[in-house]
């Protein structure tokens, strides 16, 4: 098997979920280390093949994993645009907006 193909089935496998990084590695005897790398390659797009690993890996995904997934990530873009723009009411008022931390309830 190539090693693209066999990086692809094992952040396949991962990502559809039911299975640990530890419990994968010991499987297919790799480091657990290594297999995280590679779906943090896959999550950020980088790396050979990375985009049509992607797209393969996102129709083998189960509906609901694709619907959560992009949840997710609208979620956290809805968080970077509001810290955003918190930042920007900070700068232009000269005001601290954010709760200190350690501050009395």
């Amino acid at each position: 098997m190539g090693q693209e193909k066999k990086r692809k089935e094992l952040v396949e496998e991962y990502l559809k979920g039911g299975v640990s990084l530890r419990e994968l590695g010991a499987k297919h005897g790799i480091a657990r280390a290594t297999i995280h790398r590679w779906v943090k390659m896959y999550e950020s797009g980088s790396g050979i093949g990375a985009r049509r690993m992607r797209v393969e890996v996102m129709k083998a995904m189960p509906d609901d994993v694709k619907r959560l997934q992009r949840e997710l990530y609208e979620a956290r873009l809805h968080t970077k645009l509001l810290e955003t723009m918190i930042d920007i009411a900070e700068n232009e008022m000269g005001v601290a907006i954010r709760k200190k931390t350690g501050a009395k309830k």
